[in-house]
């Protein structure tokens, strides 16, 4: 009904007010005419009693009470009439010849026949105005003097003073309609700077308002500002707390999706979009569909929203060779609402590939290790059984069987070394003494040891060592012990009459050592897991040993903070590098 608390406020007091002035503009009008008709009515009752005494003196000669009736007339600006006991009219100050002689029966002069006072107001039959007439008894009971006089001159008064209170009324009233505004105003200003502060509260904006005042607006106030204040610490909490959660989001290694009842992407993190192939920014807002782009999380994800469950499942994505278990939860699980921003799925994609490497790992390892024991083990058993079957009988085959015995032993004892030292080095149990050797101390010795087995062998062993290398940060028993193991793979896999070349060169702040043979390659799908324990070629098998040598030449290079990687091509040799800090370049403990 009002558009504003002002109008609200300020309307009733203005209605008020006019009511107020109002009632009291008539109130007081109307006892101004009835204190003026009272004052009329004494005078002419005086008057009446007045010319009653004058007019007994001659009330029996009728000229002179006529004329007597005309001169008070004329000084009273009254009609003045003089009437007999029996209601007869004896004279009359207009001179109406009808009137001496008539009977006047009214209520005034019975009253006055009464003895008392009459008084009437009434309308005049001839003029038709209205008049006041008071009758007064003359003394000695001789009749009745009336005195009567026109209400038209009192009228008059009457409506000139309501106009006077009128005019005194309307400032006043529009004084206090202008204060009322006021006041009203006073009151809205306080509540518009509330409203305009709850708005900026809205938008965030919580800058408190101090007020002062003592009253219910200060105390509104007050509770507004502790209000905001609460407001601006909440929402502070939970800035942090929604900062927390998207770090962890942007951090954790596995995808977090999070959907709407549109099935329409509202969250994707970092490692959902690394996992998927996908852009981050791009997918929010698209359908999940397209987001997940693999039939099989895209079947899955149909099923959890089908039956309203659960759903887990190990998924492989054979491009990009991941292999992935996806848990896809609804989220309102237990209705089926409208809004699509009440219901969606969570998708957690859990990046299981490195652990099936690893068990993959721990499958080959077991095998291995299962391999490389077995065939010692059932020559031990042949030797054994053998032996028993009475080859102790005949000494040399029973020497030559105790001497395939030891060294089957002698295999298994290496390979159980070579399996602790792996374990100590990953472990970190073999501290590395790291100092400034030259390049020709480590790498010299383990050559010139293996020497006499390449010309064995019918190979050509070459070490081409450039002049002015500079030192590196080395353990210089573990890298002689890396070249070691380089050399010798290649004595075994290089047929006679190839050569094989060590060689060193600096590079950036290092210096890299490789071993080059001219044997027989390795197959480019070996050549990713050449590195792994107990992992060997076809080839390699043929030739025997643990499958050990390289995985510990990596980890002792790692362990030096250099890389150890090989190039090669089937029939064509091979090629080891591994690369050690120069001293000064490198860690210094």
């Amino acid at each position: 009904m009002f558009p504003n608390i002002r109008w609200r406020i300020a309307t009733p007091f203005v209605v008020l007010i006019l009511l107020a002035m109002s009632g009291l503009a008539a109130y007081l009008s109307e006892r101004v005419r009835s204190d003026y008709l009272t004052g009329q009515r004494e005078q002419m009752a005086g008057q009446a009693r007045l010319v009653g005494a004058d007019a007994a003196i001659l009330w029996d000669e009728p000229a002179a009470l006529a004329s007597l009736a005309r001169r008070q007339s004329a000084l009273m600006q009254a009609r003045v009439t003089f009437i007999a006991p029996d209601g007869t009219v004896l004279a009359d100050s207009q001179g109406d010849p009808s009137l001496p002689g008539s009977r006047l029966d009214s209520p005034e002069v019975e009253q006055a026949l009464s003895g008392g006072l009459g008084t009437s107001v009434r309308q005049n039959a001839t003029s038709g105005d209205r008049v006041m007439s008071v009758a007064a008894p003359v003394p000695g009971g001789l009749g009745v003097a009336r005195v009567e006089m026109p209400l038209a001159q009192l009228d008059a008064r009457v409506a000139e003073l309501r106009r006077t209170i009128l005019l005194a009324t309307v400032p006043v009233a529009l004084a206090a309609v202008a204060i009322a505004l006021l006041v009203a105003e006073r009151t809205a200003r306080p509540v518009r700077r509330l409203i305009a502060a709850a708005e900026r509260m809205a938008q965030g904006d919580f800058a408190p308002l101090s007020s002062t005042a003592r009253d219910e607006i200060g105390q509104l106030t007050r509770a507004l500002d502790r209000t905001g204040a609460r407001l601006q610490e909440q929402m502070a909490v939970l800035a942090a707390e929604r900062g927390r959660l998207a770090a962890i989001l942007e951090h954790m290694a596995d995808g977090v999706i999070i959907t709407d009842g549109a099935s329409r992407v509202r969250l994707l993190n970092p490692a959902a979009a690394r996992l998927l192939g996908t852009g981050q920014a791009g997918a929010l807002g698209q359908p999940i569909a397209q987001a997940l782009r693999h039939h099989r999380l895209i079947q899955l994800w149909q099923q959890a929203e089908e039956t309203g469950q659960e759903q887990v499942q190990a998924v492989e994505l054979d491009p990009q060779d991941l292999f992935l278990q996806a848990i896809i939860t609804p989220l309102s699980a237990n209705e089926k609402p409208l809004d699509p921003d009440r219901q969606g799925f969570l998708i957690i994609l859990q990046d299981l590939t490195r652990v099936r490497r690893l068990e993959t790992v721990r499958r080959d390892f077991v095998s291995n290790i299962s391999h490389e024991l077995r065939t010692p083990l059932a020559s031990l058993k042949a030797l054994v059984d053998t032996l028993r079957d009475g080859a102790l009988d005949d000494p040399p085959a029973a020497q030559r069987f105790l001497d395939r015995m030891d060294t089957e032993v002698d295999a298994m004892t290496q390979m159980v070394q070579e399996l602790l030292e792996l374990s100590r080095i990953e472990s970190g149990q073999v501290p590395l003494r790291l100092q400034p050797v030259s390049v020709a101390e480590v790498v010299a010795p383990p050559t010139e040891r293996l020497r006499p087995q390449a010309e064995r062998a019918g190979l050509a062993l070459s070490l081409a060592i450039p002049p002015g290398l500079p030192p590196v940060l080395a353990d210089a028993e573990r890298v002689q012990q890396v070249v070691t193991n380089l050399v010798h793979n290649a004595i075994k896999f290089t047929p006679a009459g190839g050569q094989v070349t060590v060689s060193a060169a600096a590079q950036r702040g290092e210096v890299v050592i490789s071993v080059r043979d001219t044997g027989v390659g390795i197959p480019a799908a070996d050549l990713p897991r050449i590195f792994e324990r107990f992992y060997k070629a076809d080839r390699a098998r043929r030739r025997g040993g643990t499958g050990l040598g390289l995985a510990i030449a990596k980890h002792i290079v790692q362990g030096h903070g250099g890389r150890l990687w090989a190039e090669s091509r089937e029939g064509h040799g091979s090629t080891f590098y591994f690369s050690l800090q120069a001293a000064g370049h490198g860690p210094t403990a």
